[in-house]
């Protein structure tokens, strides 16, 4: 049997991640927290742009630890961020030494969060080493001054600038991703922010958005099915008015509406609106065989990809130009495996 060479796919998307999830050894010990899943799988599809914000404001290699020092406040210099486990909370928070508390890097790595947020600015997403005080994205152990646990969470210092510079960017921390559903949901929106970067964004315009839109029709619907109406609004206001703005409010709501995750009942709402477009054309049992497969997905029988492969392939030839160039029929490149988990 002749063995089929299966290209690589092409990079064309760039991603920022934590230095470690490399293996590059920059932690404090000189270690590093290597990703296998960033190493060898994701490695194939993406650009990335190593970034470690410890070793890049002068801290060394080894190095004293860091970690969030804070107490309960009414206000908060830092970063005024709510914590997660008690919601409305505020928490003034330091970024310092575990043995040496003068040792204060809090602002340093603010400054290097704002510095990269615009230097990255050709990035469609950041892969963060959960449980850093530096990178975390959430859930990051808040300590009191003496050394014991505060019993609160918050974001690393660079994460949380980052985040709040660049707020409709998808981030999402390495551990989360061995999760199928929030995997599969951060790469739906890597790939569709890429796309608005290449598109809408490279060419801003009404009718750049208006194509925009239709195209991501069923993949809004799949995430937020009162989303499609609202986004639809958005874009029908008249075009005369400022452009930018028209795009930031659509693209805010948009990644809004992406970042909610898709479930089985709202998945299977939307392929059988899809399935609509071409069940005149396809044959009786063929079609019975595909709503038995979407109804087995529904029920949790069997993964997302069973009844979208078969819908896929009748879109192909049957649908009209519209319903083929939908994006959630291929939201991102099928070697990935997202859909054969969820």
């Amino acid at each position: 049997m002749a063995i089929v060479d299966i290209p690589e796919p092409e990079k064309q998307i760039t991603l920022g991640i934590s230095s470690c999830l490399l293996g590059h050894k920059v932690r404090y010990n000189g270690g590093h927290k290597r990703s296998s899943f960033c190493v060898n799988t994701l490695d194939r599809f993406f650009h990335f742009e190593p970034v470690c914000p410890e070793l890049a404001i002068g801290l060394g290699i080894p190095r004293e630890p860091i970690r969030l020092v804070g107490e309960l406040a009414d206000s908060a210099p830092l970063a005024d961020k709510a914590s997660a486990s008690a919601p409305g909370k505020k928490l003034n928070i330091r970024v310092v030494g575990t043995d040496n508390a003068a040792l204060d890097v809090t602002d340093e790595l603010v400054r290097y969060g704002q510095q990269m947020a615009k230097q990255l600015s050709d990035i469609s997403g950041y892969i963060l080493m959960q449980k850093s005080p530096s990178c975390g994205m959430d859930r990051v152990k808040v300590y009191h001054q003496n050394g014991h646990p505060l019993g609160e969470s918050a974001p690393g210092a660079y994460a949380a600038t980052l985040m709040d510079s660049c707020p409709l960017l998808p981030v999402e921390e390495e551990g989360r991703l061995h999760d199928p559903v929030l995997c599969e949901n951060f790469f739906t929106r890597v790939y569709a922010y890429n796309t608005w970067q290449k598109t809408v964004l490279a060419q801003p315009s009404h009718a750049a958005l208006v194509a925009f839109h239709s195209v991501h029709k069923y993949m809004i619907m799949a995430h937020y099915p009162q989303g499609y109406k609202h986004l639809g609004q958005i874009v029908a206001r008249d075009s005369k008015g400022s452009l930018a703005e028209l795009l930031n409010e659509y693209f805010t709501e948009f990644m809004a509406a992406l970042k909610r995750r898709a479930n089985r009942k709202s998945h299977t709402n939307a392929m059988m609106h899809i399935l609509g477009y071409v069940k005149k054309s396809v044959a009786g049992k063929e079609r019975n065989q595909l709503l038995k497969l979407i109804e087995e997905y529904r029920q949790g029988m069997v993964p997302l990809i069973a009844p979208m492969s078969m819908l896929r392939h009748f879109v192909e030839n049957h649908g009209n130009p519209y319903i083929q160039q939908q994006t959630y029929l291929t939201p991102h490149p099928d070697q990935l495996g997202l859909r054969n988990q969820i």
